[in-house]
């Protein structure tokens, strides 16, 4: 795992808020979050009064039935979305206390994403489209390279790095959205249902190098429906309508 390996860095906001967290708290911390889409005859409610910590380092799975909120959980821990009401605190600090442009560089420092809808950038090769996060870095080419390789060898498509989105399968997509999101060894890796386009030979190699990237030190949060991948996490989140329960719910 030495291709993973994090150097020691400054934090990616040099924040002097007083709503902090101390060195001891956890990596995320939701405080009664609630997400309410409003529509024009009806509200959606997609979160309710949520609170929860993770910590450094852990495996949690969300888990729930289609519906129970946990693509918008995933969304809000990524700051892709803000919470209507409560309280959200990564790495220590209170989110929504950051401007756009904190927030962004929040999620391209901290965060890597792993999402249904994959969000590959047409016009790049897939050599490009792992690479472009390293380059809004103002990572070296010469590291971006050392990088960029290692990641699309470890998903496998190292052969494919100059072909574009458009002429991959569905779970090549996946894969190089995975290794988009690896190659910036991310402290945190967020996925939803990353294992729904591929085969199971390729889904199994996948949250095998989950669990390697935990064991690295990452934490991860994974949401699913597939019960071998929920049993993997140290820890189950589960939801139901929005709302944190006890169990699973059929």
């Amino acid at each position: 795992m030495a291709w993973w390996r994090r150097g020691e860095r400054k934090p990616a906001i040099e924040s002097k808020l007083e709503d902090t967290l101390g060195p001891d708290g956890p990596v995320i911390r939701l405080q009664h979050v609630s997400k309410i889409f409003q529509g024009d005859e009806e509200d959606t409610v997609a979160l309710d009064d949520v609170t929860v910590d993770i910590h450094r380092g852990e495996y949690v799975s969300v888990s729930g039935p289609s519906g129970c909120g946990k693509s918008t959980f995933l969304s809000l821990l990524a700051l892709l979305d803000t919470a209507t009401s409560g309280r959200y605190w990564l790495n220590g600090q209170a989110t929504d206390r950051l401007k756009p442009g904190d927030r962004a560089r929040v999620r391209n420092l901290d965060v890597g994403l792993i999402f249904q809808s994959f969000n590959l950038i047409g016009d790049m090769t897939v050599y490009e489209n792992v690479e472009y996060p390293l380059t809004l870095r103002g990572v070296s080419a010469a590291e971006r390279q050392a990088r960029v390789d290692a990641a699309l060898q470890r998903v496998g498509l190292s052969a494919r790095a100059k072909q574009r989105p458009g002429s991959l399968s569905g779970g090549h997509q996946q894969l190089v959205a995975v290794a988009r999101a690896i190659t910036g060894r991310p402290a945190i890796l967020l996925a939803d249902e990353p294992t729904g386009n591929l085969d199971s030979k390729s889904g199994e190699a996948l949250m095998e190098m989950f669990a390697e990237l935990n064991r690295g030190g990452a934490t991860v949060c994974l949401a699913t429906h597939d019960p071998r991948w929920l049993a993997q996490a140290r820890r189950q989140i589960h939801l139901f309508d929005g709302r944190m329960v006890d169990s699973p719910t059929p």
